[in-house]
């Protein structure tokens, strides 16, 4: 059973996990540095602990102690109490849902081992939003993708925005951080999946003649907020596909086009 603390004092070390949580740039250093990542809300708590990961502490208003009593029964990590207003003082803003939790990474799996099982693939180049990356996540889950791949300079998927917007779904798909880019793309053309570059390219088929859901194996291409893919990432790709657009409108919110184009993918339109 944890042990439940309570702490009035926001410079008290005990804390440190939580401190300053808004400041993107501190957090995106010390995180992954000190292998740590911030779960926000029961729900997402409680997911992360279902996927295996282990609590390093848990940060609680009185209400939520009460909540997330089954929780601290069966954890051995400290529970910090603190008040709504002393949690703001530490963390930086109103933790509206009164419940934070300071877990464990997990080492990463290679990309080679993710592909060796997986049928549809996600793979996301220079994607910083972490609200975006939280909701390619969550469509990811649940739209049947089977693994994710990451560009070296994506954003954190267990930064806790991201982790947020997903509601936990980035414990759901498993994903890998490729090292070199796009030269390590030929790690899914070896494994036998043909790499589909989504762009509101005209030059682009549309996505329904492209009919990836016949494809035994299938890894699609998403590109960062506006820019969308580089050019190199566009020439590493075996075909463009694009979403048909309707009423003057050129292209969709990375999220939205992302959902659009997993339920291609991952269902699509039943031949004959």
């Amino acid at each position: 059973m944890a042990e439940t603390i309570t702490i009035d004092d926001p410079d008290d070390p005990r804390l440190t996990d939580y401190t300053g949580l808004t400041d993107v740039e501190l957090r995106r250093r010390r995180e992954p540095a000190e292998g740590l990542f911030i779960a926000e809300g029961e729900k997402v708590i409680r997911r992360a602990l279902q996927a295996g990961y282990t609590m390093r502490s848990m940060l609680l208003t009185p209400k939520w102690a009460d909540v997330m009593r089954d929780v601290i029964d069966t954890s051995e990590a400290p529970v910090y109490v603190v008040s709504p207003e002393l949690a703001e003082r530490v963390t930086g803003y109103h933790v509206h849902r009164g419940a934070l939790a300071s877990l464990h990474r997990s080492p990463l799996p290679d990309a080679a081992g993710l592909l060796r099982t997986a049928r549809r693939v996600a793979i996301m180049e220079s994607v910083n939003d972490h609200t975006n990356i939280g909701a390619i996540f969550r469509s990811a889950a649940a739209l049947g993708m089977d693994a994710v791949l990451l560009s070296p300079d994506c954003a954190d998927p267990l930064y806790r925005r991201s982790v947020k917007v997903s509601m936990g779904a980035v414990f759901s798909v498993p994903y890998a951080r490729l090292e070199s880019w796009p030269q390590d793309l030929e790690t899914l053309r070896a494994a036998g999946f043909r790499v589909l570059a989504l762009t509101p390219d005209e030059k682009a088929v549309p996505l329904d003649e492209a009919a990836p859901h016949r494809m035994e194996r299938v890894a699609l291409m998403l590109g960062a907020e506006g820019t969308g893919l580089s050019a190199k990432a566009l020439r590493a790709a075996d075909e463009w596909v694009r979403i048909p657009m309707a009423h003057g409108v050129d292209s969709l919110n990375v999220g939205a086009a992302a959902a659009v184009a997993f339920y291609a993918v991952a269902s699509g339109r039943p031949q004959g």
